[in-house]
């Protein structure tokens, strides 16, 4: 049995702000310095470690039970771990899972990744949600045997990933094709088959199972690095172009990438962006994005499509958003957070051109979006059947002029360091005059430093929680949409 942590600690995690927290070290022996998030999901530990989206950052799992199903060949996103290391409250135990072919330790061992186990990740969660996302040095000796002081500098000095390109260190370095699909019982994983919707994947940092979901949805996709040009990609005569998913500041990778992607959307070509790609497409439409206070990472997030009204369960993972308020004229937001209210989707009015942050191929719902690779997949097909796209079936888009978007800022009074609340009023059509908006709204600390958005400090839906009644609304109305 190991010795337990209470009387020889062998990892230490020490944070930025000082604070330093001991526990038992598995996997890899070393030191590392990066960004901790923290991941909600109750499973998909190996996806989380394997997402290349994770690149520069530390998981600290909120969830106990990490470790127990073991890893197997078939899950991984990519060939080899990007997370730099993982925290767990519990030590992995041996793993207990038909489909396990090794477990968490001798995995990350082999892989060059440290895991910390034995700590109060729920101290640990709340410290990352109340300051922000820290940097962070965590070491693993066997002996442990640290130089706190030295971390506590390391983490400090560490320079962070605004302004940090990270695609290309995830990014292919030349062009494959893909055609494996979706895994699928008893067969597992198969192969597309016959001619394919041809797809062109900018490798930000791809999942392999959005490239699988491409090839379910009938597309024969060829994959480019993430520094591919316009040039190169209508070279390959594309039907559609997908912008993947990916680490980083969206707006150092920008620098190459808005320019590739202005030159697409000249063509009239569809496109469809995941996370970065999200944020690469908005950046390129006009928009800007800011740093969130932790971000949002997890497989429990609710997002409200707001052309159709529905709420999809959603997987997400991204410290980066995009600020709907810099949104450009034609282009609309289509999706948000109801846990803060920050942006989840765009559009552009009348193309066939959109985006989602979330992970519509992580299946948490479990297949809550999958519609979005039928929509890529049927923009495409169009121009073979001679017809043009129907928005209402393959875009679900509603124009300007029926999604009428009204915000409204209110203070808050008696508050030390009072944040401010921004309504946002979706209105109903004029033709349904006696329908109640509905209200989504966010709280912003307007403390901190730089753009008041850089910070989701808190949410709120259809209430107030600065008012001694919580079911009070947040709006200052209850009039129908025609009277607003």
């Amino acid at each position: 049995m190991p010795t337990s942590t209470k009387d020889h600690p062998t990892a230490c995690i020490a944070l930025s702000d000082g604070s330093v927290f001991y526990g038992k070290g598995f996997g890899a022996v070393g030191e590392t310095v990066a960004e901790l998030v923290f991941n909600t999901a109750m499973t998909g530990y190996q996806e989380i470690m394997t997402d290349p989206s994770y690149a520069g950052q530390v998981v600290t799992f909120t969830f106990p039970h990490i470790g127990n199903t073991g890893v197997n060949l078939e899950d991984d996103e990519t060939a080899t771990p990007v997370a730099a290391g993982m925290v767990v409250k519990w030590d992995p135990t041996e793993p207990s899972n038909w489909r396990s072919t090794s477990d968490l330790q001798v995995w990350l061992a082999s892989k060059g990744r440290i895991g910390v186990g034995g700590i109060d990740t729920r101290r640990l969660t709340r410290a990352i949600r109340q300051q922000g996302a820290p940097h962070v040095a965590l070491a693993h000796d066997p002996d442990g045997k640290f130089d706190v002081g030295a971390l506590v500098a390391k983490a400090r000095a560490w320079a962070g990933l605004v302004g940090l390109d990270l695609a290309k260190d995830v990014s292919c370095t030349q062009s494959y094709r893909w055609d494996e699909q979706l895994w699928a019982w008893p067969e597992g994983y198969t192969k597309r088959q016959g001619d394919g919707l041809r797809v062109v994947a900018i490798d930000y940092g791809a999942k392999r199972n959005i490239l699988r979901c491409l090839a379910s949805a009938g597309c024969d996709v060829t994959v480019l690095p993430a520094t591919a040009t316009a040039e190169d990609v209508l070279a390959l005569n594309p039907e559609g172009v997908f912008l993947s998913n990916g680490p980083g500041d969206p707006a150092a990778t920008g620098a190459y990438a808005v320019p590739m992607i202005q030159g697409v959307l000249a063509k009239d070509l569809p496109v469809f962006g995941i996370c970065l790609g999200h944020q690469m497409l908005a950046l390129a439409l006009g928009a800007t994005t800011v740093k969130m206070n932790h971000g949002h990472h997890g497989a429990n997030h609710p997002v409200k499509d707001l052309t159709t009204g529905k709420v999809e369960i959603t997987s997400m993972n991204h410290g980066f958003t995009v600020d709907s308020q810099t949104l450009p004229k034609g282009v609309l937001e289509t999706h948000v957070s109801l846990f803060d209210g920050s942006n989840c989707g765009i559009a552009v009015e009348g193309k066939p051109v959109f985006s989602v942050q979330y992970h519509p191929e992580a299946s948490p719902g479990p297949q809550d979006s999958y519609y979005l690779f039928d929509r890529i997949a049927t923009a495409m097909r169009a121009p073979r059947l001679k017809t043009p796209p129907d928005l209402k079936q393959r875009l679900t888009l509603r124009t300007q002029s029926d999604l009428t978007v009204r915000r409204q800022n209110v203070r808050y009074p008696a508050a030390p360091n009072p944040p401010f609340q921004r309504c946002w009023r979706i209105a109903a059509p004029r033709s349904r005059a006696t329908a109640r908006p509905a209200r989504l709204c966010h709280l912003i600390d307007a403390q901190r430093s730089g753009r008041a958005a850089s910070g989701l400090a808190g949410h709120c839906l259809a209430q107030n929680p600065a008012a001694a009644d919580r079911n009070a609304t947040c709006a200052t109305s209850d009039q129908p949409a025609a009277a607003l």
